[in-house]
């Protein structure tokens, strides 16, 4: 098993969060989706594509940033206009998305793995525009300086600690972005 596989996030997530929240992390899924409990299931899950460590990182952003009632509601009751969205819409998406990134970042440091943006968008024929890099740029800077979200930084910590990662990177590590 390679050190970067989803089993291994997978592992940590349930290490850190499934006595508390009882929601686990897995794999193997066409399209990433957070599943929250219903009567009769043990969990909520959250499903990430393939067995893409990316893609865990970024579903695990997306959880430890959402609230209590939006884990009771499927994907968090967020709309999601798939791949060939318009200008509006990809405005709209890359503003729903400056936290989730900005938190994956985070993650990546931690796990010593390279970040790496997305737009989401592959039928868009530019790169992320520079706004949505400086806005995630930014919103990784102001986590620095005012701490992450609680699970957010309880998986940060995890994460550093097996993967011998950055566990409080300065504000410089995200001065940079690289487009996905």
């Amino acid at each position: 098993m390679s050190k970067y596989c989803g089993q291994t996030l997978e592992e940590l997530f349930q290490q850190c969060f499934y006595g508390v929240y009882a929601t686990r992390l897995q794999g193997g899924a066409a399209e990433p989706l957070y599943q929250p409990a219903s009567p009769g299931d043990e969990c909520a899950v959250i499903y990430y594509r393939e067995d893409y460590f990316a893609s865990a990182l970024h579903e695990v952003a997306h959880w430890c940033i959402a609230g209590d009632q939006r884990r009771l509601e499927l994907d968090y009751g967020y709309w999601y206009h798939p791949d060939g969205r318009n200008p509006a819409q990809q405005l709209a998406f890359e503003r729903a998305e400056q936290e989730p990134q900005a938190l994956e970042w985070h993650f990546a440091l931690a796990c010593d793995w390279p970040f790496r943006l997305s737009c989401d968008n592959l039928a868009a024929v530019s790169t992320p525009g520079h706004s949505f890099s400086a806005a995630v740029s930014q919103q990784a800077q102001r986590y620095c300086e005012h701490g992450l979200p609680p699970r957010g930084e309880q998986f940060r910590a995890r994460l550093a600690g097996h993967f011998g990662g950055k566990l409080l990177p300065g504000v410089d590590a995200f001065s940079h972005v690289v487009p996905g």
